[in-house]
């Protein structure tokens, strides 16, 4: 159970080594808003194109080598967005964030999957657990960034000291994983061809669950993108202040993800859902009508709070049948990761309008959705297989 932690916690790392120090980026290579998002959409782009195939590729070479596969894209994604820094190249950086999208997408479907197994094996709520270790990696990863800022360091260097220490850890920790269900390859060939991982997509409750995680998804992943820069922008602060900001999320959204699985155990899937969607609004609407940088402090704790559950949340209800679980997983997080990537640089475009803080509100109508659709992510009625151990 520690690998499955660790690598979590890894992946929130490397996340945030490039999320919190966006501005950064930015201002290297002198982009607007909407050039920015621009720029992030590459890398939604890259992550579209390997999530639908991950499930098929996890179920046929295991969980631990996709995590392997991830791992080895992301190095050398953080390698080229390093050169294109150097070189003032928005063509390179934009090959590396592509190349960070089809490594993220590998290793995020990969790690869920080991993770629900492992929630399946222990029989109880794990999953937000899973989640908040990706969290901790990036409030660590944050506050490494808002000091580096702080410092002088320049991304670039920062980018390629995480290059390194992913490619060590990435490789080593996934052989301590569960070992791989002695039954799985029965269902091995019905998952992977084009028939099988087909037929997920026509479900009604997978895509309802996926219509859920992309409301929860886009809540975080705006904040990922834009809490920074949007307080830089916004509230005229520093980039060091908005990294601060970021991390401020982060740390609210890790510590309820740590204490969230006793209260989906006690109040169920649903009802913790439907509560943790109001509060991401409440604190999203906060946080882009606060005057001052404390007001909107307290937003982003609601925000962070109200975003913690709902993509784990999710997968474990993606997985709740363990058979047929990698394509499931594979549809909700392409499903979701439209939104967690592709959605905050569309909002990029939007703040050249209005500017990115007001651009954040609409995140709110998919939040909206999700909570009108949240009772699909309950378990299964009686007399439908499930997998044992999660509770809704």
């Amino acid at each position: 159970m520690w690998a499955t932690f660790a690598i979590f916690g890894l992946n929130g790392l490397v996340f945030a080594s490039w999320a919190a120090r966006i501005p950064s980026a930015s201002d290297t290579l002198g982009l607007s808003d909407g050039q920015t998002g621009a720029l992030l959409l590459v890398a939604a782009i890259g992550s579209m194109v390997s999530l639908p195939l991950s499930g098929g590729i996890a179920a046929r070479i295991g969980t631990a080598n996709t995590v392997r596969l991830g791992g080895v894209a992301a190095t050398i994604a953080a390698s080229t967005i390093a050169g294109g820094l150097v070189t003032q190249s928005v063509v390179v950086a934009a090959v590396g964030l592509f190349i960070f999208g089809l490594g993220i997408g590998l290793w995020d479907v990969a790690q869920n999957l080991e993770g629900a197994d492992v929630e399946r094996r222990l029989m109880r709520t794990i999953m937000p657990k899973f989640h908040a270790a990706f969290s901790g990696g990036a409030f660590i990863g944050a506050l490494t960034g808002a000091g580096l800022a702080a410092a002088g360091v320049a991304l670039s260097t920062h980018l390629a000291v995480v290059a390194v220490l992913v490619l060590i850890i990435s490789l080593w920790i996934p052989r301590y994983f569960l070992p791989e269900d002695p039954h799985a390859g029965k269902h091995d060939d019905a998952e992977t061809s084009p028939s099988g991982g087909f037929a997920a997509w026509k479900e009604p409750r997978t895509l309802l669950i996926g219509l859920v995680v992309l409301g929860a998804a886009l809540t975080e992943g705006a904040a990922n993108d834009w809490v920074a820069k949007a307080t830089v922008d916004g509230l005229g602060s520093t980039e060091a202040v908005g990294a601060l900001m970021f991390g401020v999320f982060v740390a609210s959204m890790t510590l309820f993800r740590f204490v969230g699985g006793g209260f989906i155990d006690r109040f169920g899937r649903v009802r913790v859902l439907q509560v943790s969607l109001a509060s991401s609004l409440a604190g999203l609407v906060l946080f882009v009508f606060a005057p001052t940088v404390l007001l909107a402090g307290v937003g982003a704790v609601l925000w962070g709070t109200g975003a913690a559950l709902g993509f784990p949340m999710g997968m474990s209800a993606a997985a709740d049948e363990p058979r047929l679980a990698a394509a499931r997983v594979s549809v909700v997080s392409t499903i979701g990761y439209t939104a967690f990537l592709a959605g905050p640089p569309l909002l990029g475009f939007l703040g050249d309008q209005m500017g990115i803080r007001n651009a954040l509100l609409a995140v709110g109508v998919a939040v909206l959705a999700s909570f009108l659709v949240a009772p699909a992510a309950a378990e299964r009625p009686a007399g439908e297989p499930r997998g044992a151990g999660i509770r809704s």
